[in-house]
């Protein structure tokens, strides 16, 4: 067994792991889902967010892009919904993140809560998980 896979097992007992019937891309074989992240959406007042904040809720799917030549932050992952830029993962969190998308883990985010009020850190917070 290879120490990356053997790493990700280990991981799935201790994480609440959730078998999917089916994930395309996955050779027909079942998946399992390892939480690996909670976090707010930082920058969300930059971008599409305050238009869009109606349109989001709870378990949509965010896609998640590397922006490895940004000029502020060399491990930059950028928050997607529906083709539309939310923010980034925190630059404080995002180092794990930014290495495993570099290194082609199979990546997945959704919407895991939304928040009121006028923090715009409160305003939306994911979950990352891997695909194993």
């Amino acid at each position: 067994m290879e120490r990356r896979t053997f790493i990700k097992t280990l991981l799935g007992l201790f994480a609440g792991v959730h078998t999917l019937p089916s994930v395309a891309g996955k050779e027909g074989a079942q998946a399992r889902r390892v939480l690996i992240q909670h976090s707010p959406l930082a920058g969300f007042q930059y971008y599409a967010g305050p238009l869009l904040q109606g349109k989001l809720s709870h378990g949509q799917p965010l896609t998640l892009q590397r922006e490895p030549h940004n000029q502020y932050d060399k491990r930059a992952v950028a928050v997607y919904w529906q083709g539309q830029k939310l923010g980034y993962v925190p630059r404080r969190e995002n180092r794990v993140v930014s290495k495993m998308m570099d290194r082609g883990e199979w990546l997945e985010a959704v919407i895991a809560g939304l928040g009121g009020g006028d923090n715009p850190w409160q305003a939306v917070t994911f979950d990352i998980e891997v695909v194993v």
